[in-house]
């Protein structure tokens, strides 16, 4: 079932399917990415015992983009909090991210750790690890394209020749995986500049001052409170598995951590099997 929630400065399109009894889990995709890449998580928590939810992030059409421009972290957390509250989640619910959707799981499990039982993040670990590693070389020229985003130029580049930009970041990152009808789905997303726009001002947002006065960053300060398996894989293209070293010091009691073999950047559509063995096992 398709439905839509209205913020007051953007409209969230999502999908949900499972029982309306049953605890919330809600997927959030990364970039360049749609929510079409959880296909092979979403059937197996339905059969888990969960309502499952997946929307596309502020700005990615079917989403509108925002009113005032407001692609922050603090604005991203919000919506997914605003999801588990209008859909009815409560304290037995499952936040998953992917991407900028692990960033934004961690932020929602800090400022409001009492709405979630688990948290899976997969590929980009607790933003205190990921900040430190930019500051080393080898993950500092992964990471070309944030710092390039911020280029005047960056939405022409992106676009020009069918967005073969994002074709070649895939490949970059996902060696080997067939993207195609993953990256049809992302270039549709973006055919509308503004969508396109919005995307990219997710890491020109990255840089500006805090739009929540630091509470954000304040909650996310603290030791983690929410158990959370965090799946990396062990080719990404994308982040490093090295920088990984400690990461369960960020991470809750009981928290798990995974580097699965043979996948990259989009761990979950690579290795299928083996991310719904961690989750399951993680799960139960």
């Amino acid at each position: 079932m398709e439905s839509e929630l209205r913020r007051s400065d953007a409209t969230l399109h999502f999908e949900v399917t499972g029982p309306k009894d049953a605890p919330l889990a809600i997927l959030l995709h990364g970039f360049p990415d749609t929510p079409h890449t959880f296909r092979h998580l979403t059937p197996r928590l339905v059969e888990r015992g969960y309502r499952v939810v997946t929307p596309w992030s502020r700005g990615y059409a079917p989403s509108s983009t925002s009113s005032n421009a407001d692609y922050s972290l603090s604005a991203l957390v919000g919506d997914a909090l605003a999801l588990h509250q209008e859909l009815g989640g409560d304290e037995r619910a499952l936040l998953v991210g992917h991407d900028w959707g692990a960033a934004i799981a961690y932020g929602a499990c800090a400022l409001a750790p009492e709405r979630w039982a688990r948290c899976v993040a997969l590929a980009v670990p607790p933003l205190a690890v990921f900040a430190a590693a930019l500051l080393e070389f080898e993950q500092a020229r992964r990471s070309w394209y944030m710092w390039f985003f911020n280029s005047p130029f960056a939405e022409a580049v992106v676009a020009a020749n069918d967005f073969s930009f994002l074709d070649e970041l895939w490949s970059s990152w996902s060696p080997g995986y067939d993207a195609t009808s993953d990256l049809e789905r992302v270039k549709q997303c973006f055919s509308n500049p503004a969508s396109l726009n919005a995307a990219l001002a997710y890491y020109r947002m990255m840089f500006a001052p805090a739009t929540d006065g630091g509470t954000l960053a304040a909650a996310q300060a603290q030791r983690a409170r929410v158990p959370t398996l965090y799946l990396h894989g062990r080719d990404d293209g994308c982040v490093g598995a090295e920088i990984l070293v400690g990461v369960e010091d960020h991470l809750a009691p009981t928290s798990r951590v995974s580097v699965l073999a043979g996948a990259g950047h989009f761990v979950h559509l690579e290795a299928p099997e083996a991310t719904w063995r961690e989750i399951d096992g993680f799960l139960a």
